[in-house]
């Protein structure tokens, strides 16, 4: 079994070199071995070209004969922009097939295996399965719920305040912080951010290569913006870059339909909403935005932003920025609005805590409970 994780291990690094890449397409990696060596590997590189095992299979090219492949989610068994991994795996003559997890996607779950055992390859499963759905949980969400999965990231002081009495709000955490944060946005598919963080920080909402091996790719970040009200303003920086950067201003239903064509004609896409209260029904944009193939959303803030999304159960992971800084102050803006909890025994809480320490700030990351 040993040597089975050891070969699995470098499947699931191959699978993360696409992260955030492949949507709505979860990532795989594989590798193909033979008398202890690895003579092919590959990856899912984006939606529509060719599958991690497909990749691994023309890199070994004959040597696949009599080997072993090692993949992180069961082969398709079906097509779909490509044809079934199964049959390209049958013909390549492996003798046996290690796989990490079955895929959830009810189209394939189950069906790949049974494929490859009908023709006589010998199927491990499970091995490393736990690692290889914690990178994939934004698939695994998806394709069994129907929504994005939900990153919350927050930069905020030690008194845990995002701005000051008077709305100042940068910096406060460094810029290695900043940096990382960049890379975060590289592994997602869209990032969401309210008015007030529009109007007070005018943020582009792209993505810059700088550090931490951030990537440089051709990837269509798509920035959305909770405007209820229209309030977004016409010189806002996140208008510059909507060409390369897809804008979407989710608005409450009624709106104002002059107020709406004029932001379209800046380039943003103006998506109506049904309201809830006087807001933007979050609940209901994710879902809209599933159906679009958006997987994974990374919610930057403001307080309000993340409050709505921890009192509606909405968030998936959440990552707190925290800054060696104290701000004070009654009024300062705290880094989480909304009605919260009525009692600590009610108050979110998180699993599988990690912790990052920059150059001054800390990191704290876990899951929702």
């Amino acid at each position: 079994m040993k040597i089975h994780q050891r070969y699995m291990r470098r499947a699931i690094a191959l699978a993360l070199r696409a992260e955030g890449m492949t949507s709505p397409n979860p990532i795989v990696g594989a590798c193909i071995v033979k008398e202890n060596k690895i003579v092919g590997e590959g990856f899912h590189k984006c939606a529509g070209l060719p599958h991690a095992e497909a990749n691994a299979l023309k890199a070994a090219a004959l040597a696949a004969r009599g080997s072993t492949l090692y993949v992180t989610l069961e082969p398709c068994g079906h097509f779909g922009r490509t044809p079934p991994c199964t049959d390209a795996i049958i013909e390549s003559g492996i003798k046996a097939v290690v796989i990490a997890m079955r895929d959830p996607n009810p189209i394939n779950n189950g069906r790949g295996i049974r494929r490859l055992k009908k023709s006589g390859i010998e199927i491990v499963e499970g091995v490393l399965e736990d690692a290889a759905r914690a990178i994939n949980r934004p698939y695994i969400k998806f394709i069994t719920k129907g929504l994005p999965f939900v990153t919350l990231k927050l930069a905020e002081s030690l008194d845990g305040r995002i701005a000051t009495r008077l709305g100042d709000s940068k910096w406060i955490t460094g810029a290695d912080s900043r940096r990382y944060g960049q890379l975060i946005r590289s592994k997602v598919d869209a990032v969401m951010v309210g008015v007030n963080t529009i109007i007070r920080d005018n943020p582009r909402l792209t993505l810059r290569v700088a550090g931490y091996g951030l990537r440089v790719t051709k990837k269509r970040l798509v920035r959305i913006v909770l405007d209820s009200g229209l309030k977004t303003l016409l010189n806002a920086k996140v208008f510059l870059d909507s060409k390369k950067a897809p804008l979407v201003i989710a608005a409450a239903e009624p709106v104002d339909v002059k107020k709406k064509r004029t932001l379209e004609e800046r380039g943003a896409e103006v998506l109506v909403v049904k309201s809830k209260g006087e807001r933007v029904n979050i609940a209901g944009l994710l879902k809209i935005l599933a159906k679009r193939g958006i997987m994974h959303v990374l919610v930057e803030g403001g307080g309000e932003v993340a409050g709505s999304i921890l009192d509606e159960g909405l968030a998936d992971r959440v990552l707190f920025f925290i800054a060696p800084k104290i701000i004070g102050g009654r009024t300062a803006v705290p880094s989480v609005g909304g009605m919260g909890a009525s009692r600590i025994s009610k108050a979110i809480s998180l699993k599988g805590i990690k912790l990052r320490q920059f150059k001054r700030d800390i990191l704290i990351e876990g899951e929702v409970a």
